[in-house]
C-alpha cells in the first residue's frame, strides 16, 4: 500500500494516545460496537476481530500513519496496548 505520509515523518512515531484512540475507533467499527466497549488490554480476537479485519487494520495503519507493518501484526501483538507499544517506539533509519 502507498502511504500519504511524507518520507521524513515516517521515522517519527505517532503519539501513543492518538494511536490508541484511533485503534479503538477502528476496532469498534470493525466489530460493530461502541468505542467505549473496547478496552486496550483485551485481545482483539476476544472482540471477534477476524483475519480479514486484522489484515485491513494493518493496511489502515500503513495508510494513516505511514508505518509498514507485518500482516500478522494483530496476532503477534494481540492487544491495542501491545500494538501501541510497538508502533509508538522511534524507528531506526
Amino acid at each position: 500500500m502507498t502511504s500519504t505520509v511524507p518520507e521524513h515523518d515516517r521515522l517519527t512515531p505517532p503519539d501513543p494516545q492518538e494511536l490508541r484512540d484511533w485503534l479503538r475507533e477502528r476496532v469498534a467499527y470493525f466489530v460493530e460496537c461502541p468505542v467505549t466497549d473496547i478496552a486496550t488490554d483485551v485481545k482483539l480476537v476476544e472482540y471477534g476481530l477476524d483475519s480479514l479485519y486484522a489484515l485491513t487494520l494493518c493496511g489502515d495503519i500503513e495508510d494513516t500513519f505511514g508505518i509498514p507493518v507485518s500482516a500478522t501484526l494483530a496476532w503477534d501483538y494481540p492487544t491495542i496496548d501491545a500494538i501501541v507499544g510497538l508502533l509508538a517506539t522511534p524507528r531506526q533509519s
